[in-house]
């Protein structure tokens, strides 16, 4: 039976795996979440935790820069071993992550590296190989959208490119890579589920002078999606717009040939996080947070269900806060997805991400913000990047509490409110 199975509603608990090593000569310093958080040395517990909180299925990363120091070159022993824990011994669906955010430090150019496609289709097929009957569901890669505003658009990640021409640049090798991820997956293991991750993306404006902006934006959250199935043809409103920042035609067409077939679709949504209103101030244009709780959660849903006709989950999904506003958002999330479920939508999964508290990606910049956004002014939420700016201080200043487990200042474990009502909720 597969795990994604029409009818049904899994439970997923994800651990946060963003792993970007900056090349030599970097200010970056390394952005490795499993070893930030202590998860290397507690996996163990940290995956028993996730099964006994009732979860069927897990999100978990497989730090492609850590474990391929060479092209061509694989060290399985790590994954091996929590790879066969997970699954043999507690039973464990794993939905292997195989790109989050980062790539070896080999791949010069990153993303943007003409090498790029082929080296993780390597991977991806050598990895699809050895762990078929293991795991079996894969991501090729978390979030295009985010990925390309971190590496492509805004030079925070490598390859560190700028403007929309970067951005352009690093999405279409992403979305070369998929495809050649997919049917590398596909080859080495027939069997493969391929559940393709994307941001869920919002965006209003008071403006009417900025309501062409706001329609750019909202068009370029679909973009690599709509690449990725085939769906960029000349009548395709941003098809003109990518060939203006350097797409190549040729690409283009070849992207609408040999399309890829995704088996779900998921979906990631944060209530505090997703939905932006486009402002400008003193001549700059700027994305501030708007929380529109379940109703935007709901309305992403709706919106991928009305554009793609797939099956779907929830891939990530959290709030940032106390203990009662994550069991509030646990709750009125589930129900919200129930709703949905009743009135037809296909939704077959709902993931907790992240398991743990994680370290804010500010902490590899030392302390610069380094999102796309600024926080509601009147959330009464203030940014980590914005409190704790020297690095010296260690991790703990930069956790971000959105996790089922709060993690205390010897990276010791703590259950919440949320991973109640979540446990109630799975187990129910």
């Amino acid at each position: 039976m597969p795990f994604f199975s029409p009818g049904d509603l899994q439970w997923l608990l994800g651990i946060e795996d963003t792993c970007v090593y900056p090349p030599v000569g970097s200010g970056m310093t390394r952005l490795d979440e499993h070893a930030l958080t202590g998860h290397d040395a507690r996996w163990r517990d940290d995956l028993v935790a996730v099964a006994d909180f009732g979860a069927g299925g897990l999100r978990y990363g497989v730090s492609w820069p850590r474990i391929c120091p060479a092209p061509g070159v694989y060290d399985w022993s790590e994954l091996d071993e929590r790879l066969r824990f997970a699954t043999g011994e507690l039973g464990l669906t794993v939905i292997a992550d195989l790109v989050h955010y980062g790539t070896p430090t080999w791949l010069d150019g990153a993303f943007a590296d003409p090498r790029y496609p082929a080296a993780i289709a390597d991977f991806a097929a050598a990895f699809a190989a050895r762990y078929r009957g293991v795991v079996d569901h894969l991501t090729p890669l978390n979030e295009p959208l985010t990925t390309a505003s971190f590496c492509g658009l805004r030079g925070v990640w490598p390859p560190a490119l700028t403007g929309w021409t970067g951005w352009t640049r690093v999405t279409m090798g992403i979305v070369e890579g998929i495809r050649q991820t997919i049917a590398g997956v596909r080859a080495a293991n027939p069997d493969a589920v391929i559940v393709h991750v994307e941001a869920a993306s919002m965006y209003s404006t008071p403006d009417a002078g900025l309501d062409e902006h706001t329609a750019l934006l909202a068009g370029i959250g679909h973009l690599p999606t709509d690449l990725l199935l085939g769906r960029v043809s000349a009548n395709h409103p941003l098809h003109d717009w990518l060939l203006a920042q350097g797409a190549a035609p040729a690409d283009l067409d070849r992207f609408r040939t040999d399309v890829p077939e995704i088996d779900i679709l998921g979906v990631n949504y944060y209530p505090d996080l997703t939905p932006r209103v486009i402002e400008e101030v003193a001549g700059q244009i700027r994305q501030v947070t708007a929380n529109r709780w379940a109703e935007g959660l709901e309305y992403a849903l709706r919106t991928a269900h009305e554009r793609y006709r797939l099956p779907m989950a929830i891939t990530e999904t959290s709030i940032e806060g106390d203990e009662n506003t994550r069991r509030r958002w646990a709750e009125d999330s589930i129900a919200a997805v129930r709703r949905l479920r009743d009135e037809g939508l296909d939704i077959r999964g709902y993931t907790w991400w992240p398991l743990l508290d994680f370290v804010d990606w500010s902490y590899a910049s030392g302390g610069r913000n380094v999102e796309e956004f600024m926080l509601d002014p009147g959330s009464g939420a203030t940014p980590t990047a914005e409190v704790y700016a020297d690095i010296t201080q260690g991790v703990t200043p930069f956790l971000r509490r959105m996790g089922l487990l709060t993690v205390n200042d010897d990276l010791r474990r703590s259950e919440t409110e949320a991973s109640t009502a979540y446990r109630k909720q799975a187990s129910a």
